[in-house]
C-alpha cells in the first residue's frame, strides 16, 4: 500500500507543479499583454486627442471667418442704410429743380407756388414712408422733449406754456426725436406773476 500511496502522492505533486507552472505562465502572459494594452490605449487616446484638437482648430477658424463676414456685412449695411431714402428723395429734388427753372423763366407765380407746395407734400410723403413724421406742436402744451422754445409771448385766453406758433417743424422717427420743433410759447398772464 505504501507504493500505491507513494504513486498517488507523486501524481498529486505533479498536478500541483503543473498547475503552479501554468499559473506562472498565465501571469507572465498577462503581464506581457497588459503593457501592450496600455500602449494601445495610450496611442488611441493620443490619436483621439489629436483629432479633437484638429476639430477645435477648424471650429475656431470657422468662427473667426463667420465673425469677420458678419462684421463686413454689418459695415456695408450701415454704409448704405440711407440708400432707400436717397432713392425716394431724388424725384422730389428733381421736381424742386423744375420749379426753380420755371421761376427763372418768369412763369405764373400762382403756378410756381402750387408746384412748390406739391414738392413740399412729396417730401412729407417720402419722410412718412420712412417713418419720419412731423411733431404736432401748435396749441399743444409745451413739452421740452419735443419742443424747443425760442421765446414767450403773452396770449390772453391761452393757458401758460402752450405752443402758439411753430417756427421750424420738428420730426420723430418711431419713438425718437430727429429734431425738436422750434416754437413760440405763451407766457403766463401779468396778474399771475404778481
Amino acid at each position: 500500500m505504501n507504493t500505491v500511496a507513494a504513486k498517488e502522492k507523486s501524481s498529486d505533486e505533479t498536478k500541483v507543479e503543473s498547475t503552479t507552472a501554468g499559473a506562472g505562465e498565465g501571469q507572465a502572459a498577462d503581464s506581457q499583454a497588459a503593457p501592450e494594452t496600455v500602449e494601445t490605449q495610450l496611442k488611441a487616446a493620443l490619436a483621439e486627442r489629436d483629432a479633437f484638437s484638429q476639430k477645435w482648430l477648424l471650429a475656431v477658424a470657422d468662427f473667426d471667418n463667420y465673425r469677420r463676414r458678419v462684421q463686413k456685412e454689418a459695415a456695408e449695411d450701415r454704409r448704405y442704410a440711407v440708400l432707400p431714402l436717397a432713392r425716394d428723395l431724388l424725384p422730389a429734388l428733381d421736381n424742386l429743380r423744375r420749379a426753380l427753372d420755371a421761376a427763372k423763366s418768369g412763369g405764373d407765380v400762382n403756378q410756381l407756388a402750387q408746384g412748390v407746395q406739391m414738392v413740399s407734400k412729396q417730401f412729407d410723403d417720402i419722410l412718412a414712408r420712412h417713418s419720419v413724421v412731423p411733431i404736432n406742436a401748435v396749441d399743444q402744451p409745451f413739452d421740452p422733449n419735443l419742443h424747443q422754445a425760442l421765446s414767450q409771448q403773452p396770449a390772453p385766453g391761452k393757458p401758460p406754456m402752450t405752443v402758439l406758433a411753430e417756427c421750424e417743424r420738428g420730426y420723430t422717427i418711431h419713438d425718437r426725436v430727429v429734431r425738436p420743433a422750434t416754437v413760440i410759447v405763451s407766457a403766463p398772464a401779468q396778474s399771475d406773476t404778481e
